[in-house]
């Protein structure tokens, strides 16, 4: 049986050492169940010591993974934002374009129609010239053939208008009168024409003028479009520009 050994004193130190110390003094030697039970708290902790490593490691690497994709989204978002304003600008372009395109086409269209107009009324101008001399040069013959005439004569004054003398009845003729009937006829003739002519020459006009409007409304359109479109295109770089996300600075692992 052990004997009682007073803490602190020298025996005490000698019986915990096992030096020079009594036999019955002696610390009793660990059991082998508590060397079991150590080397298994020891292997544990060397398990968790190992997984706490393993852990940490693939916390950093998995920290640097992560780092690397934000990186790249950031660098494939700002690709993309440019991508997205070229097309943008693109499609204003192209737009534009069309729409320019279609008014020029509208313009070059009014512009031969206006030349064509132009040409039918110097030709309706020529054309009413060319029938005033003919109607004057027939009216002269005519006169010339009726002053000819005893019996038609009086049907003309030296002034040239056409007169209807009181002539007794007795005296007129059918003949004569035929002629008269047929000058008359002759005359409204021609005088109705003029006056179509006339009127094809005043609606030329008028369609010319209607058609150089058209084409001044056109042109006030297209540069409106350019002014237009000058003005989206800058306002869509202002906004892309502002809506674009400062790029963070990249971390470490």
């Amino acid at each position: 049986m052990e004997q009682s050994i007073v803490e602190g004193s020298p025996c005490r130190l000698m019986w915990e050492t096992g030096h020079n110390v009594p036999l019955g003094w002696r610390k009793p030697p660990f059991s082998e169940r508590e060397h079991r039970e150590n080397r298994r708290l020891q292997e544990a902790s060397m398990r968790l010591e190992q997984e706490n490593d393993d852990l940490a490691h693939e916390l950093v690497t998995s920290k640097i993974a992560l780092r690397n994709d934000l990186d790249q989204a950031e660098d494939k978002a700002d690709v993309l934002n440019k991508e997205l304003l070229n097309t943008k600008q693109r499609l204003l372009k192209e737009v534009f374009r069309r729409e320019l395109e279609k008014a020029e086409s509208e313009i070059k269209k009014t512009t031969a129609i206006i030349a064509e107009y132009k040409q039918i009324c110097s030709q309706l101008s020529t054309r009413l010239e060319k029938q005033q001399a003919s109607t004057k040069e027939e009216l002269d013959i005519v006169k010339s053939k009726v002053m000819a005439c005893e019996r038609c004569r009086e049907v003309f004054s030296k002034e040239g208008p056409l007169q209807l003398p009181a002539v007794s009845r007795d005296n007129r003729d059918t003949d004569l009168d035929e002629e008269k009937d047929s000058l008359k006829a002759q005359l409204r003739e021609l005088e109705l024409e003029l006056a179509q002519t006339k009127l094809q020459l005043v609606e030329a006009k008028c369609k010319i003028q209607e058609l150089e409007h058209q084409r001044g409304v056109l042109m006030n359109e297209i540069q409106a479009a350019k002014n237009s479109w000058f003005s989206k295109t800058l306002g869509s770089l202002k906004t892309s520009t502002s809506n674009q996300p400062p790029s963070s600075p990249k971390e470490g692992p």
